[in-house]
Formats: structure tokens, C-alpha cells, sequence
């Protein structure tokens, strides 16, 4: 070759069978060949193993998939280039015009704008409830046939938890499938329970450092594959490079989560002692609502503590901005601690009876738990909150 054709084929390097690398390489490869017509056909129809084109498959993507699926107690996972994604396809692949969802108030605001905004206007029609309300949402799914109910538990911010035995077993008494936001309660939770598929933002504790983002839909592989083509055409791909590093944080997953609850616990348990904060939501408090159901479904408490601040939302903006140790930034689970205050979370447009059920108040601030020396947090806390502006 001359040698302006050999920097567009430079010459190969293969890896022989028994020397492998401990870290599986990034394929950063768009497209994927065969020697010839016959075996690309067969890889097409499914019919042999390989891969084509990256918007559809990639063995990097393929190794970060295999090992989501298994966390959760599924057989099979398919990822996005961000958690919206992964709420997103499955209400797109699923549900046809006519259908009908259930969904909750107490829910992350885009999901609830998927389905009341987005999915409304192709005709798919939705009913919201409150997740606390078990027996309005046998009365809806008895009196409406229903494709699918959505929901999170915990929820994103007022942390209730669902009661997610009875939930799934009406849902599958009336015949609708369930998709459970599972992000705040990490990849390894609530795999025990009648699910018929999970959703995960990865932006938050699979990465764990806050540069890169991913999503996940994890569940029975029939969905799953029933999902693919249409995920294909859509094209809401995770690129290869963040699939590996999302694959990288998976290696210190259950370290940070450990760590990040346990601080989380301490911070809770601290700022339930304080003057100045009306109510602490956290359910590994004993005191808390969804205490004794969390401790029948999940390991841990998970790493988010959110508060009301006496005051409402001037006083709760003011006790943010005096924070030294948390950002104010949108997400969780990073490394490092941050918060969300009352105004970067208001709720519009619900009724007031909607208002109670999403149960965010004028002060309700969300404290995302890092891996800090805790005393140093509940530090941070007290001086922010113990501020002269504050009064």
C-alpha cells in the first residue's frame, strides 16, 4: 500500500485468545464489516453473532447491557444516551394511539410531561394519581382498560415510597404492564418484585462523577427485543466512549452507594434535631411514612435527603446559596453533595389537590449525599442554616 492508503488501513493488531485485557477495550467504531455478503445477511436476520452499525449494537454497549440486566434480575437491558431516553422509548415503543396510562404526581416532571403533554397529542390518553392511593388505582384500571402504569419509588423529590407488591399485582390483574422509575433506589434494588420493566437515569449513580450521561431499560427480553427497532429508527444511542466510562464507575458502584446511604443516614438523622427544619424526608428514619414498607423492600434508604425549611422559599434559596460544600445543581449521586432549592422545583399547573399529593412545599429543598466526610456536611448544615439572613 502507499502510504496514503495505509493511514486509512492501518494494519491490524489481534489480541491472541488466551492474552486478554483486564479492561474490555472501547470499541469507538461506528460501523462493523464481514468478509462477505452471505455473513452480514445472517447477522441481519439475527441467524449468527456480530455486529453491524452502532446505532443498533455495539460490544461495548453489549458488555455494560449484560451486566445492568444482571444487577437488576433481568435478562436483558437496552441503553440510551440519557435517562429521559430511557423513560421515553418505552412509552414510544409500546403504546399506540387509543391507549391508556396511569401515572403519578409524585413523579420526575419530565415523565409526568411525556405522558400529559407529548404522548397526549398521538392520542394516547393518561389518568394521574396519587402513588399513596392503591385503591383509586384499582377503581381506574378496573374501569378503563390500561396499557401501562409508570411510576418511581422512592419519588424524585418527597421520597414515598410505593408499595410495589400491590401495585404490580393490580396492574397485572387488569392486564396493564408496569415501568418503574428505579433510579433513586440504585441498579441493584427492587428486582424481587412483578416489574415489568425498569428505568434508569446512569447519569446518576452508575457514573457517580457527574461527566457523563446514559440511560437504561431493563426488563423481560420480549419487551426488550419488541423494543429494539423501533429504539433503532428513533435513534437515542449511548455513545461507546460513555458506555465505557459508565462501565469504569460500575467498578466503584456499591462502594460510592454504601458510603453515599450511610452518609445520608447520618445527615437525616442530624437535621431532624434542627430548629430550623420543619420535616425531614428520609425513610430509614424510624419517624418517616414510608419507613416500615422500605424496610420490607429495599437494603438501604438510598442517598437523597430532602427537607422543608422553616421560612419557605426565600429562606430556603437563602440557606442554599450559603451551603459551601453542596452545589446547586440539577442530578444526583456525584461524588460530591448538592442541592436543589424550593424554586428549581415548584410544580405548575396541578390542582390543589395535586399540590398535596406531589407534597412539595415553599421550603422543600433536595440534598443529593456524596462521599464527604459526613461531620463536615452536617457542619456545612448547621452554618448555612444557623445564618443571621435567615431570620
Amino acid at each position: 500500500m502507499r502510504k496514503r492508503t495505509l493511514v486509512t488501513h492501518p494494519p491490524d493488531v489481534k489480541v491472541p485468545a488466551d492474552n486478554r485485557p483486564l479492561v474490555a477495550p472501547i470499541y469507538q467504531s461506528v460501523k462493523f464489516t464481514f468478509d462477505d455478503v452471505g455473513a452480514t445477511l445472517e447477522q441481519f436476520k439475527g441467524k449468527r453473532a456480530g455486529f453491524y452499525y452502532s446505532r443498533v449494537s455495539n460490544p461495548t454497549l453489549r458488555q455494560l447491557e449484560l451486566l445492568l440486566a444482571e444487577l437488576q434480575g433481568r435478562d436483558a437491558c437496552l441503553l440510551t444516551g440519557s435517562g429521559v431516553a430511557a423513560i421515553a422509548m418505552p412509552l414510544i415503543a409500546l403504546l399506540k394511539s387509543g391507549d391508556h396510562v396511569v401515572h403519578f404526581a409524585e413523579q420526575y416532571q419530565p415523565t409526568r410531561a411525556l405522558i400529559g403533554r407529548v404522548l397526549r397529542r398521538f392520542g394516547v390518553a393518561s389518568t394521574m394519581l396519587s402513588i399513596d392511593d392503591l385503591e383509586g388505582l384499582e377503581r381506574v384500571l378496573a374501569a378503563t382498560p390500561t396499557r401501562l402504569v409508570v411510576f418511581e419509588s422512592p419519588t424524585n423529590p418527597a421520597l414515598k415510597i410505593a408499595d410495589i407488591e400491590r401495585l404490580t399485582a393490580s396492574a397485572r390483574r387488569h392486564g396493564a404492564l408496569t415501568l418503574l422509575d428505579n433510579t433513586l433506589a440504585g441498579l441493584h434494588n427492587h428486582g424481587q418484585f412483578d416489574v415489568d420493566l425498569f428505568a434508569h437515569s446512569l447519569t446518576k449513580y452508575a457514573s457517580g462523577h457527574g461527566d457523563v450521561m446514559g440511560g437504561a431499560v431493563i426488563g423481560r427480553a420480549e419487551l426488550i427485543d419488541a423494543m429494539r427497532s423501533d429504539v433503532s429508527i428513533l435513534g437515542p444511542t449511548l455513545d461507546p466512549h460513555a458506555a465505557f466510562l459508565l462501565q469504569r464507575g460500575m467498578k466503584t458502584y456499591f462502594v460510592r452507594w454504601d458510603a453515599q446511604c450511610r452518609n445520608a443516614l447520618r445527615v437525616a438523622k442530624h437535621l431532624a434535631q434542627h430548629p430550623r427544619v420543619e420535616r425531614v424526608r428520609y425513610p430509614g428514619l424510624p419517624g418517616d411514612p414510608g419507613h416500615d414498607l422500605a424496610l420490607r423492600q429495599m437494603p438501604d434508604f438510598g442517598t437523597i435527603v430532602t427537607i422543608d425549611v422553616a421560612g419557605g422559599e426565600e429562606v430556603g434559596s437563602r440557606f442554599a446559596e450559603r451551603l459551601e460544600l453542596f452545589a446547586i445543581a440539577a442530578s444526583l449521586g456525584s461524588t460530591e453533595s448538592l442541592v436543589v432549592p424550593p424554586a428549581l422545583q415548584k410544580v405548575r399547573g396541578f390542582t390543589a389537590e395535586q399540590q398535596r399529593w406531589a407534597d412539595i412545599g415553599p421550603g422543600t429543598v433536595r440534598l443529593s449525599i456524596g462521599l464527604e466526610d459526613v461531620d463536615d456536611l452536617t457542619a456545612d448544615l448547621d452554618s448555612a442554616l444557623g445564618q443571621p439572613e435567615l431570620d
